[in-house]
């Protein structure tokens, strides 16, 4: 009978860190079932060494395993807002606190509570951080136009988009995109 468990792992916000962890857990010889942005499903219970030599892993190439608690819960608020804003084919015209809410099974207030006193942002700027970075992608590939990428983050207007973009970047998104090498960030270091 297998003693299979949930981890949760800090920083695992795209699918080339999924296939890092996977990388890690095969050099170890640690079983898994199924590894999803931000948490690691294991197919039978870690030895202490096992747990131990994974962690170091872990933190040489920049993740982290969270203890259960309040850090697991902050870890699947930005998984939810990340999935959907940078990986969902879905529109980005979702109710956000409805959508972490369903998923995390919490009432909203006291996630959003719980954000601010660890993150020490909100949660509506944690998304709006994300979708600015989801902006950058956009403008960079240069594949569609502000308008398209407006309606797309579902922002109210072109003009809504870019005084955000401002707000954020310190630059026009006319400016960003005629940089040589735009100064984009990596999805889990939007907090500060």
């Amino acid at each position: 009978m297998s003693n299979s468990t949930t981890l949760y792992i800090k920083n695992m916000v795209c699918p080339r860190c999924i296939m890092s962890v996977k990388s890690i857990l095969q050099d170890l010889s640690i079983p898994f079932n199924n590894i999803a942005l931000g948490q690691l499903e294991m197919a039978e219970e870690m030895t202490k060494a096992q747990r131990t030599l994974l962690e170091e892993r872990l933190q040489a190439v920049g993740f982290e395993l969270l203890e259960p608690g309040k850090s697991v819960l902050i870890s699947k608020i930005k998984t939810v807002i990340i999935e959907q804003i940078h990986y969902s084919n879905e529109p980005v015209a979702v109710n956000f606190s409805k959508l972490i809410s369903d998923k995390l099974h919490h009432e909203y207030a006291y996630l959003s509570r719980l954000f601010s006193s660890i993150e020490g942002i909100t949660i509506e700027k944690y998304i709006a951080r994300q979708k600015i970075e989801k902006v950058k992608e956009l403008l960079f590939y240069d594949q569609i136009s502000l308008s398209q990428i407006s309606l797309e983050m579902n922002y109210s207007s072109v003009s809504y988009l870019s005084a955000q973009f401002k707000k954020e970047t310190g630059m026009t998104p006319t400016q960003f995109k005629s940089q040589e090498r735009p100064n984009r960030k990596s999805l889990d270091n939007l907090q500060s």
